[in-house]
């Protein structure tokens, strides 16, 4: 038999998970929840974002977190979101090591969530990764909106594509195309893929879903039969962009690890550890968490766990 192919899935939950979230999670506890991701078989996490704590207090404590994130899992890929040539100075003198910008595709949203317009954004994006380049730095550029904007309604094709191509030609390792308020069907994830390959190679592209319409797995279905191996996802669906309206959690890790795993790809991410990082992230935000399959998953874990202690007994 050959191989089974490689689904690689980037962790986004002590970033994108917490940043939105009412309750803070202290620099130990985000530790915590990256070394239970770590353990249960991640290899590429985003571990937090260098913004202004005015903006994204849940963030403030990047400068901290991150040398300490670093010096305990020197083999993980950590990546840090900078929004500018200041916050990716912040992140270089705290250690960085991979950064990731984010362009909104279109003007609203630009100028809402990093109060630019686009052509400003895209320019200071362009400058960040360059600077970033220049420094030895891995990089990813998110294009946020890239299926409907909050204020704008759908996003055209053509502007997703022109600002992928110049993702790619300003080096970024990876473009990731986000759908940032989880409007996104299957049909219209196969179209945009399919298109996107034509002006990004295809082992540089990565998808971002969120799951508000429930359609989330069904979208990383849909780009996965389009080619693209690269995802993000969130341990127990936490998440939420706190400047998009609307939006509701990230695919959670565990069900896209599932899917995948039941597909006949391979990610190299236990289920059961999942689990563990799901229940500490839900004590840690007092509230219910976990994605579709998280009620099977439990029950799973559950027999597993009595079938072991008959045969023990």
């Amino acid at each position: 038999m050959s191989a089974k192919e490689a689904i690689h899935i980037t962790d986004v939950a002590p970033r994108d998970g917490l940043q939105n979230q009412a309750v803070h999670v202290d620099t130990q506890g985000k530790q915590r929840l990256i070394e239970l991701l770590v353990d249960a078989g991640l290899r590429s996490i985003e571990a937090t974002s260098f913004v202004s704590p005015k903006a994204v207090p849940q963030m403030a404590d990047a400068a901290e977190l991150l040398p300490q994130v670093q010096v305990r899992f020197a083999a993980l890929r950590t990546s840090v979101l900078v929004p500018n040539l200041k916050g990716l100075e912040r992140a270089h003198a705290a250690g960085a090591k991979e950064i990731a910008v984010v362009l909104s595709a279109t003007e609203t949203m630009n100028r809402r969530n990093i109060n630019m317009g686009l052509d400003q954004a895209t320019e200071v994006s362009e400058q960040t990764l360059a600077a970033a380049r220049a420094l030895g730095l891995r990089t990813r550029a998110y294009v946020a909106v890239a299926f409907d904007c909050p204020f704008e309604g759908q996003t055209p094709l053509d502007e997703v594509l022109r600002l992928s191509a110049r993702m790619h030609a300003a080096a970024a390792d990876e473009i990731v195309i986000a759908d940032t308020i989880g409007s996104a069907a299957p049909g219209q994830v196969k179209e945009r893929m399919a298109a996107l390959r034509g002006v990004v190679p295809i082992e540089r592209l990565a998808v971002h879903l969120h799951d508000t319409r429930g359609m989330g797995v069904a979208n990383a279905w849909a780009a996965l039969e389009a080619g693209v191996r690269r995802f993000d996802a969130s341990v127990g669906g936490i998440g939420g962009c706190p400047f998009a309206p609307g939006a509701a959690g990230n695919v959670a890790t565990e069900d896209l690890v599932l899917m995948a795993e039941r597909s006949g790809f391979t990610t190299g991410i236990s289920l059961a550890g999942l689990l563990a990082a799901v229940d500490f992230a839900q004590d840690a935000l007092c509230k219910p968490l976990g994605g579709r399959a998280i009620t099977w998953l439990r029950r799973q874990r559950d027999k597993d766990t009595q079938d072991n202690t008959r045969r023990l007994a």
